[in-house]
């Protein structure tokens, strides 16, 4: 059984295609995230969540159409961008919550700290003004 978390994962996949937005947004709910309750999600993407079904059925739809589609429809294209930006943020809460019980907090020294500022400094590039 797919999990939650991959359900986002596959949504967000699904956001960053070429077409135009409102139609990843359709695409990315009807494949990924229709089938998803609340209950199957952490407690801190709730509210989240539950912003984008109000968003993406809000609307009541035409004959022929679902509430996806009218809701889409009836979107700006900004409406349209902050919807799937929270989609994205769902996903990004679910994968620092799946991830961070499993990560190590230990830190890693990638130099000494004894070392003098000057050790790090590079040379500046000057672009040749002259073609």
């Amino acid at each position: 059984m797919i999990r939650a978390w991959e359900c986002f994962h596959f949504a967000t996949l699904e956001l960053v295609r070429s077409t135009p937005i409102k139609q990843r947004l359709i695409c990315a709910y009807r494949r990924h995230l229709a089938l998803l309750s609340e209950e199957q999600l952490p407690d801190e993407a709730h509210d989240a969540f539950n912003q984008v079904l109000r968003c993406l059925q809000g609307v009541r739809p035409l004959p022929g159409e679902d509430a996806v589609a009218a809701s889409v429809r009836k979107m700006s294209n900004q409406e349209a961008d902050e919807c799937a930006a929270l989609i994205v943020e769902i996903f990004g809460v679910m994968c620092r919550l799946h991830v961070a019980p499993s990560r190590p907090s230990t830190v890693v020294q990638l130099h000494s700290v004894d070392s003098a500022a000057a050790d790090y400094e590079a040379p500046a590039l000057l672009a040749n003004t002259r073609c």
